[in-house]
């Protein structure tokens, strides 16, 4: 049987995910409470609408030392709380609260290989956008949910010599029971527990699988390796879901079922 072995959320835009037991997935095809919060640069204004690019706020596909930072919103408090090295900061989202949280990260980027990266024009001071609850903050108009199977980055996995798992790429939904690569085969729709999913496309990657989620250096040339080693045209690595109709919740454990 497929089911569901692991759920993630990424209350920040680029930065670590929650594991949770559940997701609620919203009719418009977001997951509440996903990219709520994005450290925006100095120069980039609040969007009008519901998509924010990477290239207008930290995220790790240029900021790969962000991958060490452990980021955790309390939902019900409206506090962050942020851990790496010797920083360890729990604040709301006061506009004090808010400011501390930018330096902290600015502080701690600048200990690392990405401190040059701040030098830029139009990049310091950082800001903290989003209201912490509503999922607005994401790549594309839509909101999409994304899903891979652990079979494929254990298939990948075993190409490299660096170690690769699941949070390299930053999925909402990682499945088990498939072959490896068989979620790139799904066609029309897949149901999971009780929600039924529209297949959209598959997910080309971008250079935020190659950092190590544990260190922050890329240390893996995953990007060239999905071309090269298993014959893609793109490199690619999971599937983009919508909800058919209604969304609902999702739980581990769950079935998966292909629909065609």
């Amino acid at each position: 049987m497929i089911r569901v072995d692991a759920l993630y959320r990424y209350p920040v835009k680029g930065f670590t995910p929650e594991k949770r037991d559940s997701l609620v997935i919203q009719d418009d095809g977001r997951v509440q409470g996903d990219r709520s919060l994005v450290f925006r640069f100095a120069d980039a204004l609040e969007p009008a609408d519901a998509t924010f690019p990477k290239s207008r706020g930290l995220a790790l596909m240029t900021f790969p030392t962000l991958a060490r930072v452990e980021l955790t919103l309390d939902d019900a408090s409206q506090t962050l709380r942020l851990r790496v090295d010797d920083i360890d900061i729990t604040a709301d989202l006061s506009d004090e609260g808010r400011a501390r949280l930018s330096e902290a990260v600015t502080d701690y980027l600048r200990t690392t290989g990405d401190a040059k990266l701040l030098e830029a024009d139009g990049i310091l001071p950082l800001g903290l956008l989003g209201d912490g609850r509503t999922a607005r903050f994401q790549d594309r108009p839509r909101g999409f949910i994304s899903l891979h199977g652990a079979a494929s980055v254990e298939d990948l996995d075993a190409a490299v010599p660096a170690s690769v798992d699941d949070r390299r790429f930053r999925s909402n939904i990682v499945v088990g029971g498939t072959a490896p690569w068989a979620e790139l085969e799904w066609r029309a729709r897949v149901r999971i527990g009780d929600v039924e999913f529209e297949v959209q496309k598959p997910i080309e990657r971008c250079a935020a699988i190659t950092a190590n989620p544990d260190t922050g250096v890329r240390d893996a040339r995953l990007l060239r390796v999905l071309t090269t080693e298993f014959g893609q045209d793109e490199p690619t690595l999971g599937i983009l879901l919508l909800p058919v109709a209604a969304g609902g919740t999702i739980r581990v454990g769950d079935e998966v079922a292909p629909l065609g």
